[in-house]
């Protein structure tokens, strides 16, 4: 096996993705509303209102990706006007989510992406990390806005430590992307939302 070959296998070719830079920018004219509009309701959301939606948000992620894993969720068939509103209006729903949520929500741009415009999962993983990082950028302007966003000051030590951990995860990640099956993601996926909907539960 050349080297050529095993770079193949281990990750998806960027040209691959750039072919596909339109479904990202659909999205993410969307979300980039979408998240303005989370990070304003979170800030003014009670705590404990905001951790019930929280975990009704992930049990209902996850059981969106138990559905369409178990299932075959043929790709809509849509005129490409249609198709295009109905991105920018998923647009603003993950954007929301991925404010309130506090993660670049990758669990819902993947099956939007999958389900508006049949690409394969690995592929709609790569282009909603292309939606994901503006649209988390646009909420933590917003959230900067909140006398509560002082608090990370006082936690300067573990913002870094966890953002080294998140960059070595997701470099990690990227590597596993090519050797990984694509039926054995959406598992993992669900496995993760269903135990972060527990951890969320107890927290508050």
């Amino acid at each position: 096996m050349d080297g050529s070959t095993q770079r193949h296998e281990l990750a998806l070719p960027c040209s691959d993705i750039a072919e596909q830079w339109k479904i990202a920018a659909n999205l993410l004219v969307g979300s980039l509303v979408g998240a303005r509009l989370g990070a304003g309701s979170a800030t003014r959301m009670h705590s404990r209102t905001l951790y019930r939606v929280l975990v009704l948000l992930l049990v209902g992620i996850a059981i969106a990706l138990a559905v369409s894993h178990l299932g075959h969720v043929a790709t809509l068939e849509l005129p490409t006007l249609a198709r295009v509103g109905a991105a920018v209006a998923a647009g603003v729903g993950i954007g929301i989510v991925a404010a309130l949520m506090g993660v670049a929500g990758g669990e819902l741009p993947i099956p939007t992406i999958v389900l508006l415009f049949g690409v394969d999962i690995k592929l709609a993983v790569s282009l909603s990390l292309m939606v994901s990082l503006p649209t988390m950028l646009v909420a933590f302007a917003r959230y900067s806005r909140d006398a509560s966003f002082q608090i990370l000051r006082a936690k300067t030590r573990f913002v870094f430590v966890m953002a080294a951990g998140s960059i070595t995860g997701t470099i990690i990640g990227g590597l596993l992307l090519g050797i990984v099956p694509s039926t054995a993601l959406i598992p993992i996926l669900t496995a993760l939302l269903l135990a972060s909907a527990v951890n969320v539960w107890r927290h508050q």
